[in-house]
């Protein structure tokens, strides 16, 4: 996507980010060693060799692997010259690259880049949409964000490829953008299926009135009847040379149906916001009933798919927060965040947990001790656990309603997380950065975190089932990988952050006196690839 949805992104985590670093190896000459020797490299996220990586594209479970696309400037470690690079996986955790699957073509509609987009099966037809862009003149430009003009259409590619390595353009635009003047952004298609139609959904908005998706409708994805707006909401009324620092454009909008709800997704005025409703069958019209943030850090352009089991997972771009100077000197920006299974709760917030892949990654394990719900933290030696190389997982389960812990090496705090809940409002605070968390009503049917789930798990037919947490109870789940923290709270609070300071030997475990722990368990775990290059 365009440089403003970068710039967005840094400077709505400016007050987070922590001190920068400057050039690691200035001395290496060998582009790779640097590369592979950088501390500040994620380990088991995916991101390419090197260059900038953005918005996931077309994830799709395709002949019993795992095809993620993704933004990718093959000539920079900054946003420009968006292709698609392609990368394949049997278990949505350790992945192979495979070569770039589309890229701009001269004189075409995507001459300028290959943006966002979606991926179908269509009769055994693996099917991509995905917005092409072109400089224009400003009056037929579609994107005007104070740094680019460029005219957005919606493309098709299909391949027949078995590998889905090779891939056919359609040689005209799909869908061309609304003869509208006060249309501020035509980008990021989705698709569905529903009888014998296809509907699309494109992001869209408008200047002074606010975001929104358009809706199409088509039998064989290539021609396209427009039906209405399928959601739309109100602008900030703040003046922004971006519209979508202003909520007059929506990014990466993304629908599914969810038990019996459907979700809305889309990215907006400094949020990534989730909805849950109901969709009319016959209006094909979405309504709201619930709404919340998805993640409240460095977490953008979501996008979802169905598993091999039919789960829904959710994906998104972990951004960089330090400066494009920096981004050049280290030679990449950017990483995949890992896979989330999405479902609602009995409100029908939406809820969000690790994929279970994810335990493929476990090394050495720590888990405190079961039967103990009263013990405090000072009678457990926590501080003996040490976390070698950033490449470690947490979780744990704590009822008191304030608590603290924080990971500590010899220059003192390197990350924490803290839990207040005073006077019915609940903040967390991370890196000292807080967040208030509205308090939803009791779902009576959350249960713990996955693995701490199994963890408490019996096969003894004859035991009682493992007692599930009172209202008093949260749970905490964190991902460390070098320079990226991902911690989800309660199964809905996500905070993803970016840490670029290289602890000083391993790090310990400290928490605060008051902190009373129901549950805990700490995983070493083992980085996909021996050299940080990821395959």
């Amino acid at each position: 996507m365009p440089t403003s949805r970068r710039n967005f992104l840094k400077a709505a985590a400016a007050s987070s980010a922590c001190a920068s670093l400057p050039s690691l190896f200035a001395s290496q000459r060998d582009p790779i060693n640097k590369l592979s020797a950088d501390p500040l490299r994620p380990q088991f996220h995916l991101l390419p060799t090197k260059n900038w990586m953005n918005d996931p594209n077309a994830p799709i479970y395709w002949n019993g692997l795992y095809h993620m696309f993704f933004q990718y400037n093959p000539n920079a470690a900054i946003w420009g010259d968006m292709h698609w690079a392609h990368a394949v996986s049997e278990d949505m955790i350790h992945w192979r690259h495979l070569p770039v699957a589309l890229a701009p073509t001269p004189g075409w509609d995507d001459a300028d880049g290959c943006f966002t987009g979606s991926a179908v099966d269509d009769h055994d037809t693996a099917t991509i949409l995905y917005t092409g862009v072109k400089r224009a003149p400003i009056e037929r430009a579609t994107l005007r964000d104070g740094h680019n003009n460029f005219r957005e259409v919606q493309c098709l590619a299909t391949s027949v490829d078995s590998q889905l390595l090779t891939w056919l353009k359609w040689p005209k635009p799909v869908i061309e953008p609304p003869a509208d003047p006060q249309l501020a952004g035509f980008r990021d298609p989705f698709i569905w299926r529903q009888g014998n139609n296809w509907l699309l959904g494109v992001g869209s908005g408008h200047f002074k009135k606010g975001g929104c998706v358009l809706l199409y409708r088509s039998r064989d994805l290539r021609q396209w009847e427009f039906l209405h707006e399928l959601a739309a909401r109100h602008w900030t009324e703040k003046e922004s040379t971006n519209p979508v620092d202003s909520g007059e454009m929506w990014e990466c909008p993304d629908f599914f149906q969810l038990g019996k709800k459907y979700v809305l997704l889309y990215s907006t005025a400094g949020k990534v916001i989730w909805e849950s409703g109901e969709l009319d069958q016959k209006k094909l019209k979405f309504h709201s009933e619930r709404q919340g943030i998805l993640d409240h850090g460095a977490y953008y352009a979501q996008k979802t798919q169905l598993d091999a089991q039919g789960n829904r997972i959710l994906w998104g771009w972990i951004s960089e927060k330090r400066p494009d100077s920096e981004l050049i000197s280290v030679g990449w920006a950017g990483c995949m965040a890992l896979p989330r299974v999405l479902s609602l709760n009995s409100n029908n917030d939406l809820r969000m947990t690790f994929a279970s892949q994810t335990q493929s990654l476990r090394a050495k394990s720590f888990a405190l001790p079961q039967s103990h719900p009263d013990v405090r933290a000072t009678t457990i030696e926590l501080p003996d656990i040490t976390l070698e190389n950033l490449c470690a997982e947490l979780a744990w389960e704590i009822s008191f309603p304030m608590a603290s812990i924080q990971l500590i090496d010899s220059q003192g705090v390197w990350y924490s997380v803290s839990y207040t809940l005073e006077n019915s409002k609940v903040t967390i605070t991370v890196n000292f950065v807080p967040y208030e968390i509205p308090i939803a009503p009791v779902d009576r049917n959350a249960h713990m975190p996955a693995h701490i789930d199994d963890m408490n798990h019996t096969s003894d037919p004859s035991s009682p089932p493992s007692p599930r947490p009172s209202p008093s109870i949260s749970s905490f789940h964190l991902f460390l990988d070098a320079s990226v923290a991902e911690l989800i709270v309660n199964q809905r609070h996500a905070i993803t952050t970016r840490i670029y300071r290289q602890p000083q030997g391993p790090l310990r475990i400290n928490v605060s006196t008051l902190t009373k722990f129901t549950a805990f368990e700490a995983h070493q775990l083992r980085p996909i690839s021996p050299d940080r290059l990821t395959t």
